[in-house]
This record gives structure tokens, sequence and C-alpha cells, in this order.
């Protein structure tokens, strides 16, 4: 099975025709698709100018997709390395529980809960917002575009029902479209939400 980094060498490979290319951009979304792999492959799309259904996509478009995805999957790792290290740290200093952990499965980072409503801008810069927003106070608001409209899903009966559907169980932004982490959030803001979802 290859790696992210082997599949965006076939991607960048002028030999292979523009078919595999676009698969093995696809591929790469196995590894790491920061919104699902559905909801990050159309912000690529539209981002690049690549119509999804295109087998024969211009290989430059193709290119500028991948740069971004490993631009982001750059920053995300860097992140998980240094909340490695700090753990590492508190563990050592006795610090057993720390007070959020990310429970990701690495497909979805910060999971789109509509494919077609994603947050605006670069994949790097939305988690860069993500993550200064999981390493200070928690807030009330998106942490990735500010809005203050956070609902819980009305098909569902409230947090309980939502903890199991995604690797982090939150209201959904009413701006960009994400599943609000809950370590992102006042207890207040999510005491709030989930009892207006009831």
């Amino acid at each position: 099975m290859a790696g992210f980094r082997s599949l965006a060498y076939q991607v960048r490979d002028a030999r292979n025709d523009r078919a595999l290319r676009r698969h093995s951009l696809r591929r790469c979304l196995e590894r790491f698709a920061p919104y699902g792999h559905r909801a990050t492959w159309w912000h690529l799309c539209d981002r690049h100018g690549i119509a999804p259904e295109d087998r024969g996509a211009d290989p430059l478009r193709l290119v500028a997709a991948l740069e971004e995805l490993e631009e982001a999957r750059a920053v995300w790792l860097e992140y998980e390395r240094q909340f490695a290290e700090r753990r590492r740290r508190e563990k050592h200093d006795g610090v057993r529980r720390p007070e959020w952990a990310w429970g990701g499965s690495g497909d979805a980072v910060v999971r789109c809960a509509d494919p077609g409503v994603r947050p605006e801008g670069a994949l790097g810069e939305v988690l860069r917002r993500l993550i200064a927003a999981l390493e200070s106070e928690p807030g009330t608001a998106c942490p990735v575009c500010g809005e203050e409209e956070l609902r819980w899903p009305a098909a569902l009966s409230g947090p309980s029902a939502w903890a199991g559907a995604w690797s982090w169980d939150g209201p959904v932004c009413g701006g960009c479209g994400i599943v609000v982490p809950r370590p992102a959030l006042a207890g207040a803001a999510v005491g709030h939400q989930a009892a207006g979802a009831a």
C-alpha cells in the first residue's frame, strides 16, 4: 500500500498519464483529508479549477492542489509532533490526563458536516486557526471562521447522539460548516448549544 509521499511523487511524475496523476491525488486523500475525503476533494477542485470528475485534469492544477494538501499535512504533522512532545513532558511531571486530546483517525482533522459547505481559504491556514484555538482558552465561536451560530444537527437528539458520528463531536458551525471540536468551546457554549438541540 503506497504512502502519502509515494502517491505525491506519482502526481508530480510527468511520465504518468493524467488519469493516473489524478487518481494518485485522490489516493493521497486516503492518507490525509482534513475535511473528510469528499469535502477535501471538492475543496481542492474548487480552489484549483479542477472538475471533480475530469480524469484528464491539467497536471499543473493537480500539482497545485497537491502542494496545498502537502502544506496542510505538514502543518498538522508538526502540531501532532509538538502535542506528543508536550504530553511526554506532562506525563513526566505527573499530569496523566490532558485537558483535551485529538481523537481523530487522520482521515478528517476538521470534518465538514456537509461536503458542499467548507471553510474559505487554504487548508493550511484553516488548520493553523484550529490549532491556535485548541492551544488557547476555549471560546464561544467557531475557531475557524469566528461565526457564533453553532448548532447541533436537528436529526440528532443532542450531543450524546452526535458523539459517535465523527472523530470529534460538537456542534456544526453555521458559517463554514465544520463540526466544531468541543475542546475549542467554552463549557457554557457547549451547554447552550446542546440545550438548543433538545
